[in-house]
């Protein structure tokens, strides 16, 4: 029979940086980043079309 073994909570950041490399220094610093800005639905492809574009290219340049 198998014991269940006991597991520690979670560890946020900051405790898992202090385990592994010590008490955080002033040279370290958490920044948060302004959130991604939008994607233009127009300037994404699928992956379809970007292979027939970059096929269309391709025989512009040996038929050239």
């Amino acid at each position: 029979m198998r014991r269940r073994r006991w597991r520690a909570r979670p560890l946020d950041e900051a405790e898992a940086y202090a385990r592994c490399h010590g008490e955080r220094g002033s040279d370290v610093k958490l920044v948060r980043l302004p959130p991604r800005r939008p994607r233009y639905r127009s300037i994404l492809r699928t992956g379809e079309q970007l292979r027939r574009r970059f096929e269309e290219r391709l025989n512009e340049r040996e038929a050239s």
